[in-house]
C-alpha cells in the first residue's frame, strides 16, 4: 500500500513539474505582451505631452484626447466611433422617432464624408440629396480630413436655422450647393397603401415606432379592402431603408413567420452568440409576399430581407442591397458619452453573413426613370457601380463562405447582372426569364413542403 501511495505522490510531483515546465513560457509570454502594451501606453502619453508643449498653438487637452479616440475607433472600422454626451443624448432621441436635423443618414469612405440615404420626407430627401452623394464642405467650411463626428457637428444646430451643404455626385462634372433649413424630423417609419388589392407597406427606418406603426397600418389597409379574403398579398418596401434597431428587425419578421430562426449574431467570444427564432403568429395569414430592396437597404433592412428569403416567405425584388452584416453595441462610458461598437456579425437563417456582399433579390428589376429623366440622366451621367458595405475603408471581411461558394455567388450574381442588362434591350423577354425564374421559386417551395409533410408523416 504505501508503494502504491508514494508511486501515486511521484506521479503528482511529476505532473506538476511539467506542467510547470509549460505553464512558465506561457506565462512569460502574457507578461511580454502585458509589458509591450503599457510601453505603447507610455509612447501615447509622451508624444500627447510634446503635443502640448510644443505645438505651434495651444491646444484643447480634452479636444486632442477625443481626438485620439476618435482615431482609434475609426480605425477598426466604418461603422465604430465615439459619442461625445451630445451625440449620445441625439441616438438616444433618434431611436424614439424624433429629432432635430437634416434627416440624413451618413458614413465615412477615405476622409470623406458620404450619403448612405435622406430619410424620406425629410429636408434632406426634399432638397434631392441622393444615396451615394459625397459631403464636401458644410456652409462653406471643408469637411475633407475631418472625423465624421466633427463633420456631423458642422451639420447640427437650431431648429429652422439654414445650412448649405457642397455636394459631388458621380456623373455630375462639378460640385453643387444644397440649401436646407434645419426642421425637427419626426420620423413616421413605416407608410401603406393599398393598390389593386395588394397593401404595400413602406419602411423608411427601424425606431422604436416601427413595429406598432407596420402593425397598425396593416390593419388599416386590410380594413379598407374588405377583410383579409380581399387582400391579395403584401409588399414590404425596404428600399433605402438604412437600418437601425435589430430587435425592431427580428419583431418584423416574426410578424410573418410561425417558426424558425430569423437571424443569430455571434461575436468574438463564442458564449455570446444569441439566435432568434419565430414565434407562432403571422399577421399575412399565408398570403403570398414580396420585398423590395435596392443598394440603399442596409442592416436592420437587410435581415429582414435575408430570413424572409431563407424561409421563402416572400420573393426578393429589386437590386443587390448594401451589404452591412455587422452589429454595433451602444456602451456608455465615463463623461455621459458612449462608444459605437462593432461587437458582432449576423446571419441569416441558412448560416450565411452578408457582410460585404448583401442579399441578392430572386428577380432583378431595375428601377426605371421617367423618360424625360432618363435621357437627361444617360447625357450626363454615364453608367457607374453602385457603391456597397465592401467598399468602404476598413469594412470588416466576410467570414462564412469557403471559396466555392464566393465563386458561385459571384457567378449568380454575373447571371444576375446579366438579366438586368436583357432587359434593358427587351423587355418583354427579360421579364419572361424573370417569370420562369419564379416559378422555379414556387415549385422549390413546394418541393421543401411536401419534404417536410414526408418527414413528419415518417415520424
Amino acid at each position: 500500500m504505501n508503494k502504491i501511495w508514494m508511486a501515486g505522490i511521484g506521479g503528482a510531483v511529476a505532473g506538476v513539474l511539467v506542467s510547470t515546465q509549460f505553464a512558465a513560457p506561457i506565462l512569460a509570454q502574457e507578461a511580454d505582451k502585458d509589458k509591450s502594451v503599457y510601453e505603447q501606453l507610455d509612447l501615447f502619453g509622451d508624444i500627447f505631452e510634446r503635443i502640448r508643449t510644443s505645438y505651434v498653438e495651444p491646444v484643447n487637452d480634452k479636444e486632442l484626447i477625443q481626438a485620439a479616440i476618435d482615431g482609434m475607433l475609426s480605425h477598426l472600422d466604418p461603422h465604430s466611433s465615439y459619442m461625445p454626451p451630445d451625440e449620445f443624448d441625439d441616438m438616444r432621441i433618434q431611436t424614439k422617432g424624433e429629432f432635430g436635423g437634416l434627416g440624413i443618414e451618413v458614413t465615412q469612405e477615405n476622409g470623406i464624408v458620404k450619403v448612405v440615404s435622406p430619410i424620406e420626407g425629410t429636408p434632406a430627401d426634399k432638397a434631392g440629396v441622393k444615396p451615394g452623394d459625397l459631403i464636401t464642405q458644410v456652409n462653406g467650411e471643408s469637411v475633407v480630413g475631418l472625423t465624421l463626428n466633427e463633420a456631423v457637428d458642422l451639420m447640427r444646430g437650431p431648429v429652422g436655422s439654414d445650412i448649405t451643404l457642397t455636394l459631388t455626385r458621380e456623373g455630375t462634372a462639378d460640385p453643387f450647393d444644397v440649401k436646407l433649413t434645419r426642421q425637427t424630423i419626426t420620423i413616421s417609419p413605416v407608410t401603406s397603401r393599398l393598390e389593386d388589392g395588394v397593401v404595400v407597406l413602406r419602411l423608411k427606418t427601424f425606431n422604436e415606432q416601427t413595429f406598432p406603426e407596420l402593425q397598425k397600418e396593416l390593419k388599416k389597409q386590410v380594413d379598407a379592402a374588405g377583410g383579409m379574403d380581399k387582400v391579395t398579398g403584401f409588399v414590404i418596401d425596404l428600399r433605402n431603408d438604412p437600418g437601425g434597431l435589430l430587435n425592431q428587425a427580428i419583431s418584423v419578421v416574426d410578424a410573418f413567420l410561425d417558426s424558425g430562426e430569423i437571424v443569430s449574431t455571434r461575436g468574438r467570444d463564442p458564449r455570446d452568440s444569441e439566435r432568434y427564432n419565430a414565434t407562432p403568429g403571422d399577421l399575412a395569414q399565408g398570403k403570398p409576399m414580396a420585398v423590395i430592396i435596392n443598394g440603399g437597404s442596409a442592416s436592420a433592412s437587410e435581415i429582414v430581407a435575408g430570413a424572409m428569403k431563407d424561409h421563402h416567405r416572400a420573393v426578393i425584388i429589386g437590386t443587390q442591397s448594401f451589404g452591412k452584416g455587422s452589429v454595433q453595441t451602444i456602451m456608455p462610458v465615463q463623461g455621459e458619452g458612449a462608444i459605437r461598437l462593432t461587437t458582432a456579425r449576423y446571419y441569416t437563417p441558412s448560416g450565411r453573413s452578408i457582410q460585404a456582399l448583401g442579399v441578392a433579390p430572386d428577380i432583378v428589376v431595375e428601377q426605371r426613370l421617367p423618360e424625360d429623366v432618363a435621357a437627361e440622366a444617360a447625357h450626363t451621367q454615364p453608367d457607374q457601380p453602385e457603391r456597397t458595405e465592401a467598399d468602404l475603408r476598413g469594412s470588416l471581411s466576410n467570414d462564412s463562405l469557403t471559396d466555392d461558394e464566393k465563386k458561385i455567388l459571384a457567378a449568380d450574381r454575373q447571371h444576375r447582372e446579366d438579366t438586368a442588362k436583357l432587359r434593358a434591350e427587351d423587355y418583354q423577354l427579360s421579364y419572361a426569364i424573370d417569370i420562369l425564374r419564379g416559378m422555379s421559386y414556387l415549385a422549390a417551395e413546394n418541393t421543401d413542403a411536401a419534404d417536410t409533410t414526408t418527414a413528419k408523416s415518417a415520424n
